[in-house]
């Protein structure tokens, strides 16, 4: 198929990405260990995006269709409280990463790629004073200081009396990679615990990365579980801009794990299949077991 006939995904990319991304009534995410399962498996995922949005998605494979759909009043959908539910649970284990990161998009990394996304977007310490805002330093300055704290409780010792400002320099802090939530609580009143991100991912965020190799992994360890990737898609995803995510993607083709069908269309070489294919059916052999 020539790739300028792409308008839409081909049916049978489709159907690997219904295998790859739990898009299956057999292999929907039902528990927490499932879900971190299903996000080491495809390296990165969003948490509430529905069918609409572009890549994995923990609703999605809540969900277990193709065509999931959030609701309008998502209170009362089951499957949307379910994986609400499910990423309070994945916060408390720790296993993996969880954050508002480029563009406001709110994601869950595996460890194996944390040391990718931070060559792109994370801030370093000497770095801050010249990329972090006054208030993102007074936050941080906090943190450094008492280690996790709940939302108002961290506003009050940060002196930001400005809700907006306060929340602002919050998603700044998740986007730099340097503070993420660790908890959620219900009860008295609703509030996050924050801390900071190398409190808890102390390995991968020290591993460096160059950014030319993070631009490769990450667009590996995308179009591995997408097939196919078409264009704008992998920075949709990502956050990445499109010059970069064409770098990472044909750094792929360089070295024959893609072919290129035509400009910022890419497909996963006939091998590297293969390989997804094989890892899937141990996937679901493993998923058989713990199902047992």
């Amino acid at each position: 198929m020539r790739a300028r006939s792409i308008g839409v995904i081909p049916e049978d990319v489709e159907e690997y990405r219904d295998a790859r991304w739990r898009r299956e009534g057999t292999r929907q995410v039902e528990t927490a260990i499932a879900a971190e399962r299903f996000i080491e498996e495809v390296g990165f995922a969003a948490c509430l995006t529905d069918s609409r949005g572009p890549g994995p998605s923990l609703y999605v494979a809540v969900c277990g269709r193709r065509d999931a759909v959030m609701p309008r009043n998502v209170q009362k959908d089951p499957e949307a409280s379910h994986t609400w539910l499910l990423k309070d649970e994945l916060l408390r284990r720790g296993r993996v990463y969880y954050a508002k990161l480029a563009r406001g998009k709110t994601m869950f990394l595996a460890p194996r790629v944390i040391p990718y996304f931070y060559a792109f977007f994370g801030v370093r310490r000497a770095d801050e004073p010249r990329r972090l805002s006054k208030a993102a330093r007074a936050i941080l300055h906090v943190l450094r200081k008492e280690w996790e704290m709940a939302t108002s409780d961290l506003r009050e010792e940060a002196g930001l009396r400005d809700r907006k400002t306060f929340n602002r320099a919050l998603d700044e802090l998740q986007a730099a990679m340097l503070v993420i939530p660790t908890d959620v609580l219900y009860a008295p009143k609703f509030t996050y615990i924050w801390t900071l991100a190398v409190g808890r991912f102390p390995r991968e965020l020290r591993r460096r990365s160059s950014r030319d190799v993070a631009l490769r992994e990450v667009a590996r360890c995308f179009l591995a579980g997408a097939g196919l990737t078409v264009r704008g898609e992998l920075a949709r995803v990502t956050g990445l801009s499109r010059p970069e995510a064409g770098r990472g993607n044909r750094a792929l083709v360089a070295e024959r794990y893609a072919t290129m069908m035509a400009p910022g269309v890419y497909r996963l070489a006939a091998d590297a299949v293969r390989t997804a294919r094989s890892s899937e059916l141990s996937e679901r052999v493993e998923d058989d077991g713990h199902d047992a």
